[in-house]
């Protein structure tokens, strides 16, 4: 059902019982799938991909051309995948020649005032609180929660179940299963509150607090820690999923806390 007082590109395409409140403005290579909500004020632009049962604000901005000088008017993509939410004011921008899509995923919760810029990727049921901001080129693996006003540099990865808190400045990639914090930003432990909400059995987060005693704090460097973590450590999804993640990391990972300032 959309309001009189919006603006439907005839060459849209509408998924059945999508709501477009008044005022919003759907530009025509746009897709919208089933039961979705798109608020008044909303403006979708050319290149969005939204998926079902999304609920978009006021104010929000999906698919705008990035903001990036080297960008030359190429056909990129933004997608949205279900049941996401995004609020006020949330600015996402479509693709460059890089990845031709700026990607979120399923069940994500974009909070007021978010900027997702171009050639982000998101995963799956993740949590950005107010005022967080996504250079280009950032990924966000799943479960990743962002509290309000975290700013993330570009090229940068945050791996699963990562909890940031509010007002950190995202520099290096950030390992999965960890909580950061302090200025620079530090390793503050394994997200073990995080991960017993999820299902991971006492047993699985005893041996990610391990491991990370010995990348983190025991005094190795990284190379040392993560072949001592490859023979001595029992072997597990985690562990491989965390050695894959930090040997992948050529622009470096977060301090340890014992040599944070």
């Amino acid at each position: 059902m959309a309001h009189n007082l919006s603006f439907i590109h005839p060459d849209a395409k509408i998924g059945k019982d999508v709501v477009i409140e008044p005022f919003a403005y759907i530009a025509g290579n746009v897709v919208i799938g089933e039961g979705t909500w798109v608020g008044p004020n909303v403006t979708i632009m050319d290149g969005a991909r939204i998926g079902k049962n999304c609920k978009i604000f006021p104010g929000a901005v999906i698919s705008a051309i990035p903001q990036d000088l080297k960008f030359a008017g190429e056909d990129t993509l933004t997608e949205i995948g279900d049941n996401t939410v995004i609020r006020e004011c949330v600015t996402i921008n479509r693709g460059t020649t890089d990845k031709y899509t700026t990607k979120v995923g399923d069940n994500c919760l974009l909070m007021a005032y978010v900027h997702v810029a171009h050639d982000c990727i998101l995963g799956n049921n993740i949590i950005m609180a107010n005022s967080v901001n996504l250079a280009g080129h950032v990924n966000v693996e799943d479960h990743v929660i962002l509290e309000g006003l975290v700013a993330v540099q570009q090229f940068v990865t945050i791996g699963a179940h990562a909890f940031v808190t509010g007002g950190s400045l995202v520099r290096k990639n950030i390992p999965p299963f960890v909580k950061a914090a302090r200025e620079p930003l530090t390793y503050m432990g394994v997200n073990s509150v995080g991960l017993r909400r999820r299902g991971f059995s006492n047993e699985q987060i005893t041996q990610i607090e391990e491991i990370y005693r010995t990348i983190y704090v025991r005094g190795h460097n990284t190379s040392n820690a993560l072949s001592i973590v490859e023979l001595e450590a029992p072997n597990s999804n985690e562990k491989d999923q965390i050695l894959t993640f930090i040997r992948k990391s050529t622009n470096g990972i977060i301090r340890g806390m014992f040599n944070a300032v």
